[in-house]
């Protein structure tokens, strides 16, 4: 199979909490209260998982956080979810929806930096 990704995937650990989650035409669902655990991060996106069953093709706001002190506001947008492989919650992929690129390349700037302190 062929990796169709267009942006290499980084290990990250970051926990999100997502209050409500919209959708165009003004579809929102308020009090969702749901805790993400991101595990991936790219230009592109996210990938995360949680314990809480979340709507595809809806959007959220999320603080991303990159090493102690970087971090950028984004919405992503829910694309895909599935049980997760071990039966505890469900994994989901995200995109950044219109991330300008000076904030994509805080995305560089933290794999310069994992790779610096694996030096």
């Amino acid at each position: 199979m062929q990796e169709r990704r267009q942006y290499k995937r980084l290990p990250i650990e970051l926990t999100l909490e997502i209050k409500k989650v919209y959708k165009q035409d003004y579809v929102v669902i308020e009090d969702v209260d749901a805790e993400i655990s991101v595990f991936d991060i790219s230009k592109s996106g996210i990938g995360f998982v949680s314990k809480a069953k979340l709507p595809i093709d809806f959007y959220f706001d999320g603080k991303i956080k990159l090493g102690d002190i970087d971090y950028f506001y984004a919405v992503i947008h829910i694309v895909r979810g599935e049980v997760n492989a071990n039966g505890e919650g469900n994994a989901y992929g995200a995109e950044f929806v219109g991330l300008a690129p000076f904030l994509a390349n805080k995305i560089d700037d933290y794999e310069s930096n994992m790779v610096k302190n694996k030096e």
